[in-house]
């Protein structure tokens, strides 16, 4: 295969998987002994999107590769639809949903065992005007021990609210409305003990101000606000907690504003910012490789770059270094990548799957095996899982050499990523939430 894309390689490096998991443990505010878990068990919380630290990674032995909707745990409809992805904590799953009529939005508590409605929580929310794939529920919900966090962002107000696990809210704070082409899409994160989120502008209106913000979390009160320039594109970036090599573990941003920047969670000082190692809007969210930090940015309906940066080391004056970009048709532009075992797995908007070496972006193999994806991919024990945009979970091996195992049809569209928790995997399509798996094959 030939390599795509120009290579600036400053060395190898192996890092076990491992610290995905203990970067984790850093960001969560639960006990570390309530998060530790056996890959037999699968882990039983799933806390925001794309589940821990946002890298996608389960290790639970008893999620099927081929199914039936016979094979299904349970088939819920939901009020409404949206393409948000679910959260789990214990015995619930939380999800949004959208009346596009009504313009009201939904947080939604369900059963895991059965998929039945535990409670549903309303907000009436400002019309405005979004891109054809957009909706009312496009962010994920964020989930810690204590309460589920949702973010309604329109354009005249954006609402953070905080509810226990029983649907009573604890705490509601608003913010000003979000100016964007598309139409708002932030997801929230917890990070030790604060929320944390994205308030990104285009610049619409001339006294739009970007900010990237962090909540307390018990109380709802602003921990800091960091000021942030507004420019021509919306980033739909959500942050992930870098922590190797560093003096602190530093929350890691993406934006087409201002590059890939380090920022201490606990101030929201910038302690390292590369500024401009992105060439268009940024949809997908930033990926751990070893030491690297993957990022992508797109236009239109095509990837433009695919960058790999190492972050500053050993103090806060260290300067990120630019290890390898890539700049060709298969750079994904919507869909966020997968790193696992010194490989890096993208999938594409045209429905392309592409296999890189993610310490150097070697090509090592190409397909096609389905149709377009939005929603992002998991690994799971080997696998990995991703749903088209027609609504097709395509099942490949997570291996350097591809092989197709299963395509299979959930019966209507969908742009959300799985989650997976307690053995189980959620698949959301765009007015349906399915449970399958938790038996072994």
């Amino acid at each position: 295969m030939k390599r795509s894309g120009q290579l600036v390689i400053t060395g190898k490096r192996i890092l076990k998987q491992f610290v995905v998991v203990s970067v984790f443990l850093l960001a969560s505010v639960a006990p570390a002994a309530s998060l530790l878990r056996s890959k037999t068990a699968g882990g039983q919380q799933w806390t925001r999107f794309r589940g821990p630290n946002g890298q996608g990674i389960s290790y639970a032995e008893t999620i099927p590769i081929k199914w039936t909707q016979k094979d299904y745990n349970w088939k819920v409809k939901l009020p409404g639809g949206g393409h948000s992805s679910p959260v789990i904590w214990g015995d619930k799953v939380f999800l949004t949903s959208g009346d596009q009529k009504t313009s009201r939005g939904m947080l939604l508590a369900l059963r895991v065992s059965d998929g039945k409605v535990l409670w549903r929580k309303e907000y009436a929310l400002t019309r405005y005007l979004m891109n054809s794939s957009n909706s009312y529920a496009t962010a994920t919900p964020a989930v810690d021990g204590d309460h589920v966090y949702t973010l309604w962002a329109t354009a005249n107000e954006t609402i953070l609210v905080a509810l226990d696990h029983n649907g009573e809210e604890v705490w509601q704070s608003t913010f000003g409305g979000v100016n964007s082409q598309h139409g708002p899409g932030i997801s929230p994160i917890v990070v030790n003990d604060v929320v944390v989120f994205t308030h990104e502008h285009e610049r619409i209106v001339n006294d739009a101000r970007s900010a990237w913000i962090a909540i307390d979390r018990k109380s709802g009160k602003r921990r800091w606000k960091l000021e942030r320039q507004t420019r021509g594109k919306t980033s739909y970036s959500t942050p992930c907690v870098y922590s190797q090599g560093t003096d602190v573990p530093l929350l890691v941003f993406t934006s087409f504003a201002h590059g890939m920047t380090g920022v201490d969670p606990s101030s929201g000082a910038v302690v390292w910012e590369a500024k401009s190692v992105f060439t268009s809007r940024i949809v997908s969210s930033p990926v751990i490789a070893g030491e690297l930090l993957i990022g992508t940015c797109g236009d239109g309906s095509s990837g433009k770059r695919l960058i790999a940066v190492q972050p500053g080391r050993g103090g806060k004056s260290a300067e990120p270094t630019e290890v390898y970009k890539i700049e060709n048709r298969l750079v994904p532009y919507v869909t966020t990548s997968l790193a696992k075992d010194g490989l890096l797995f993208t999938f594409h908007d045209r429905g392309d799957i592409c296999c890189l070496r993610s310490a150097t972006g070697e090509q090592l193999w190409s397909e096609k095996p389905a149709g377009p994806f939005y929603g992002s991919p998991v690994w799971v024990n080997g696998k990995l899982y991703c749903i088209t945009k027609k609504g097709e979970v395509v099942v490949i091996k997570a291996d350097s050499t591809y092989e197709l195992l299963a395509v299979n049809p959930l019966g209507e569209e969908s742009y959300a990523t799985p989650a997976v928790a307690g053995g189980k995997m959620y698949l959301r399509t765009y007015s349906h939430l399915i449970s399958i798996g938790g038996r072994k094959e």
